[in-house]
């Protein structure tokens, strides 16, 4: 059972436990083994998600295509791996499955950051989000990077202030063609687009309330429930996805405990998401911190590869953090046909993804 993370709080307020805001250390006592690594070939996970670790899927020669940080990854209808990064020599790097380069392009976007496959009637297109301050902005383009749209800026036809901050995260689309922004790193809004990227309205902004959001740093269009699509949001410091529905309205809060949960990703029944760092982090144990978490059609959450096993104790979910040493800030996450998990990172050394194997 969820349960909203202000129900949450109070509860471990009335216990004594204190939870502290993101950068102070907590008294919080984690019984976890700290230590522990994984080498090359181990099976990570937890039920029926289990996963053989291969750390070095990707062999590209950096001198000739760099990467920063590995932000996010989609695969297209042709199995083709496309990913972004913030290093403007190739902000869009393209693999087989296999981890062999295919294709690159891309040199404008300094904070490329989000990446969301659209496929309209078969035809496929991508949305690219921009965070770097001097160039932010979302973009429509073609899978081989033509330019089709760019949105508008909100603080140009009256969505926000001037002097506000905008600095968009990530994208998705409604089944109206209606494009959800989410202004992770800015103002903490979802926006909202015309399909030909005219301001609408916004919704969310910065706060605690259940229909606020703590750095919304991803968005996805959930239908997985009887295909009633609805909006999953990640709040990330609040350690939560929250579901609106696609005008806005507040329907509930998954709170994933621990967890700086990255974007949504659905695939199937189930949600998978990086996890960047957990609340392991701010225990002075280790900075580098990520796993992944999966959720089940209940959005109860079923396992965390490199994290700890997940518990529930009268039905609320205990606190998640990493336990093996494999990921370095875990960014995105994309699944292939077979299930298998392709790991994109945040500040891991600019290392390439890593691949997980589905057993």
């Amino acid at each position: 059972m969820n349960k909203t993370r202000r129900e949450f709080l109070k509860q471990v307020a009335a216990a004594g436990t204190a939870f502290a805001a993101p950068g102070m250390v907590t008294n919080f006592d984690v019984n976890i083994n700290t230590s522990r690594s994984s080498p090359e070939n181990d099976v990570i996970g937890h039920g029926d998600f289990r996963y053989r670790v291969e750390k070095d899927w990707a062999a590209l020669d950096p001198a000739r295509h760099p990467v920063k940080n590995c932000h996010e990854m989609v695969m297209d209808k042709r199995g083709r791996l496309i990913m972004i990064t913030d290093e403007t020599q190739n902000n869009i790097i393209i693999f087989n499955k296999d981890g062999k380069y295919l294709d690159s392009w891309g040199s404008k976007y300094p904070g490329g950051h989000g990446l969301t496959l659209w496929n309209a009637g078969g035809e496929e297109f991508l949305f690219i989000t921009d965070t770097n301050a001097e160039t932010a902005r979302v973009e429509k383009t073609t899978l081989d990077g033509r330019v089709l749209l760019t949105l508008e800026d909100p603080r140009e036809v009256g969505g926000y202030d001037t002097e506000d901050d905008y600095l968009p995260t990530e994208t998705a689309v409604g089944p109206d063609g209606t494009i959800y922004v989410a202004d992770g790193y800015g103002s903490f809004y979802v926006l909202r687009f015309s399909p030909d990227g005219k301001y609408l309205d916004k919704f969310g902004g910065a706060g605690s309330a259940d229909d606020q959001l703590n750095e919304p740093h991803g968005v996805a269009v959930d239908t997985r429930s009887n295909g009633t699509p609805t909006l999953l949001v990640t709040s990330r410091r609040h350690n939560s996805f929250k579901r609106f529905t696609l005008e806005g309205e507040y329907l509930e809060t998954i709170f994933l405990p621990g967890a700086y949960v990255c974007r949504p990703v659905i695939n199937g029944e189930n949600v998978y998401a990086g996890v960047c760092w957990s609340r392991k982090r701010y225990l002075n144990l280790t900075p580098e911190s990520g796993f992944i978490t999966i959720l089940d059609k209940d959005d109860n959450v079923v396992s965390n590869p490199a994290g700890t096993q997940p518990s529930y104790i009268n039905g609320e979910l205990q606190l998640m953090v990493q336990e093996e040493s494999i990921f370095k800030h875990c960014h995105d996450v994309c699944i292939d046909e077979d299930k298998n998990m392709y790991v994109c990172q945040w500040n891991a050394g600019q290392t390439y993804p890593i691949k997980l194997h589905r057993v």
